[in-house]
């Protein structure tokens, strides 16, 4: 059942955020075409970015496979903690579905500081999550401590046990001229962390592709609600600082463990640098 309340509210937010186009709503049209969680002022806007840029359906679900194969390893190896920031829409294939996989011991949090984003993950968890494990707050990255904090207070997570931190299409939204910069607030990530635990990452990449993503992220600059940084690959793979990287490193991300994908999913067979994204899993020692 949803809490009346709460769910009017987030719906609300919803039908007030139709302005203009919505980077979560958007990588959600990308992911599964038209859908509830998404709106015609995003559906025509992520049309134009294809004829621009048809790859970025590929980056998008090239994306969720690697999400979902990061997971699966993860939880293969232990790990049953989970935090997402910048989680943007837990549509189907989220991650609290696929830690399930293995078994219901895992606890899963969501944080996103988008409202619209945060309205949408409460009315999707309300459906689809155990509100006893799985659970989303909003919060700003680069609050760190204090985000970290509320993470943890939310009683969710325990800090002495080993959590996966995912940060999956997420930092080349964050503006490196911060402060604290992407790189500072990853740092104080890294270091909080408890030993065993795992930082999760992919990045929109420049390097491989054509001046057509510099457009499209141009794009977003003037009409969506993010702007998009790119970084390089060797850039992204200092993201990890000291983690011990998991094999096969930081690759394309249909590279990174295709075994396994799930029996449903489909394996990548194109060129993985249309993928337009780099990513790889860490590992505190």
């Amino acid at each position: 059942m949803h809490a009346s309340s709460d769910y009017e509210r987030h719906r609300e937010i919803l039908k007030n955020s139709l302005d203009k186009p919505h980077v979560a709503r958007i990588y959600d049209y990308y992911l599964q075409g038209e859908s509830p969680n998404n709106w015609v002022i995003d559906r025509d806007f992520a049309e134009r970015m294809l004829q621009i840029l048809p790859e970025a359906r590929t980056f998008a679900v090239a994306n969720r496979g690697f999400l979902r194969r990061a997971v699966r390893h993860l939880r293969a190896q232990g790990i049953r903690q989970f935090v997402d920031i910048g989680s943007g829409l837990p549509s189907a294939g989220a991650v609290h579905e696929i830690a399930d996989e293995v078994g219901t011991d895992s606890h899963v949090v969501y944080v996103d500081n988008d409202p619209v984003a945060l309205a949408h993950g409460q009315i999707l968890l309300a459906d689809t999550a155990d509100p006893d494990r799985h659970h989303a707050l909003g919060g700003n990255f680069f609050d760190t401590d204090t985000l970290w904090q509320r993470i943890i207070d939310s009683g969710y997570i325990d800090p002495d046990e080993p959590v996966a931190l995912l940060l999956v299409a997420l930092l080349h939204f964050m503006p490196p001229t911060s402060a604290p910069t992407p790189t500072e607030a990853l740092a104080f990530y890294r270091s909080i962390l408890p030993r065993g635990s795992a930082l999760v990452l992919t990045h929109a990449t420049d390097e491989g592709t054509t001046d057509r993503l510099k457009e499209v992220a141009d794009q977003y600059v003037r009409v969506a609600t993010s702007p998009v940084h790119l970084r390089p690959h060797a850039e992204v793979k200092d993201l990890f600082g000291d983690f011990e990287l998991v094999d096969p490193g930081v690759v394309w991300t249909p590279e990174w463990k295709p075994e396994l994908a799930g029996a449903n999913e489909e394996p990548y067979s194109g060129d993985p640098a249309a993928t337009l994204a780099v990513g790889g899993v860490g590992i505190k020692r």
